[in-house]
C-alpha cells in the first residue's frame, strides 16, 4: 500500500511524530489532495493540549491547506486530477445535529474541523469532504493561498460583519499572523486603520501594510487614544493577552464592537458599564463556516493585493514552525511545505 510522511499527535500533549502511513482512500464524497502547503495556526494548538470536545487521536492537525487534487470520489465529479484546491478549519457539517436534520447545514451544531475532527494538512497527503475545499485564484501563489484560508478568513470575515464602511475608524490589536492581515483588509477596505502593538519596532511595518496611525501601548493608554480619535466603529482583537483586550475596550465608539479572534486563556475584565455606555458590545469570533466566506476572502485579496508575510519550513521542522508560530518569533505566519 502506498505510503506518505505525516506529522501526527498521538495523546493530549504528545509531541509532533514525524511518521509514515498509508496514503488514505478517497470515499464517494472525498477529495484526495497533494498537499503542496499548510500554515501552522494557534488552532493547532488544541491538538497538541487535547482541548477540543470530541478530540481522538492518534490525529494529523492542520487547516490551512492548498494542493493540488490527486483522486476525486465518484460524487465530486466537480473536481479534476491536477485542479488547485484549498481547505480551511470548516469541514463540512456534522449531518447529525438538529440543525442539520433540517437541512440548515449553515447553522450545523458541531461542524466537523480539518485538523481536529478530521485529518489535517501536515501531510503530503489528506482527505477533505467534496463540500469543504474551494478553487486557488490563479493569481495566489501556493505558500501565499495557505495564511488566507484561515487567518485571511477570519479577519476578512470579522471585519465585514463588523459593518464597517469606509472612512469608519477601525483599530487592529496585535501585530502578528492575525493582525498583519487584518490591517491590509482594513486599510483595502477605506477604514482609517489603526494599528495598536507593544512597543516602537513594528511601527514602520504598520505603516508599510497601510494603517494610519499607530498606537504603542507601551507608552500610551490605547483606550483613551481610540477615545481621542473619536473611538473604534470596530476593533479586531488579535492579540493573545487578555490585559491588553481590556484596555482597548473603552476605546470603542458609539455602537463599535470588538471582535475576539486571538486566542486567550485567562480572562477578560471588564464593567457591564463599558459595553452598556453607548451600545458597545463584544463578539467572539473564528469566522463563519462555509466555503463562500473563504472564497470572498480569496477574491477580495486577489483584487485588493494582500498579502501574508511568511517564513517556510519543511514537514520534518514542523516542531520549530510552530514553535516559532506560538512564541510570536515568526514573521509573520509559518508555512510548511510536506513535499520538500
Amino acid at each position: 500500500m502506498p505510503s506518505m510522511r505525516a506529522i501526527q499527535v498521538n495523546a493530549p500533549g504528545g509531541a509532533f511524530e514525524l511518521v509514515n502511513t498509508a496514503i488514505p482512500v478517497p470515499g464517494d464524497e472525498d477529495i484526495l489532495i497533494r498537499v503542496e502547503a499548510c500554515g501552522v495556526c494557534h488552532g493547532d494548538a488544541l491538538v497538541r493540549e487535547g482541548r477540543y470536545p470530541g478530540l481522538q487521536y492518534p490525529r494529523i492537525p492542520g487547516h490551512e491547506v492548498v494542493g493540488v487534487v490527486a483522486e476525486a470520489g465518484q460524487n465530486a465529479a466537480e473536481w479534476q486530477a491536477g485542479q488547485r484546491i484549498g481547505v480551511g478549519w470548516y469541514g463540512g457539517p456534522c449531518r447529525k445535529c438538529n440543525a442539520c436534520r433540517r437541512g440548515e447545514f449553515h447553522k450545523c451544531e458541531s461542524p466537523l474541523a480539518t485538523g481536529l475532527s478530521l485529518n489535517g494538512g501536515y501531510a503530503e497527503y489528506m482527505l477533505a469532504p467534496r463540500q469543504a475545499v474551494v478553487r486557488i485564484p490563479d493569481e495566489l501563489s501556493t505558500v501565499d493561498a495557505a495564511p488566507l484560508l484561515c487567518a485571511g478568513r477570519t479577519t476578512f470575515d470579522a471585519l465585514r460583519t463588523s459593518g464597517a464602511r469606509g472612512g469608519d475608524l477601525v483599530a487592529v490589536l496585535g501585530l502578528g499572523g492575525l493582525g498583519h492581515l487584518a490591517i491590509q483588509f482594513a486599510a483595502k477596505f477605506g477604514c482609517k486603520t489603526i494599528a495598536i502593538s507593544r512597543g516602537k519596532d513594528k511601527e514602520n511595518l504598520a505603516y508599510q501594510l497601510g494603517a494610519h496611525v499607530f498606537i504603542d501601548t507601551d507608552t500610551t493608554n490605547p483606550g483613551e487614544a481610540l477615545r481621542k480619535l473619536g473611538g473604534a466603529r470596530a476593533i479586531l482583537s488579535t492579540a493573545p493577552s487578555a490585559k491588553a483586550v481590556s484596555a482597548v475596550i473603552d476605546g470603542l465608539g458609539s455602537d463599535g464592537q470588538l471582535f475576539l479572534l486571538g486566542m486567550q486563556n485567562e480572562p477578560i475584565m471588564l464593567f457591564p458599564f463599558q459595553l452598556m455606555r453607548g451600545g458597545r458590545s463584544i463578539h467572539g469570533s473564528m469566522g463563519r463556516p462555509g466555503e463562500n466566506t473563504i472564497d470572498d476572502t480569496l477574491k477580495f485579496s486577489v483584487m485588493a493585493n494582500v498579502r501574508p508575510q511568511i517564513e517556510t519550513f519543511p514537514l520534518a521542522q514542523a516542531d520549530e514552525a510552530f514553535d516559532k508560530m506560538m512564541t510570536a518569533r515568526v514573521h509573520f505566519r509559518s508555512v510548511i511545505l510536506p513535499q520538500q
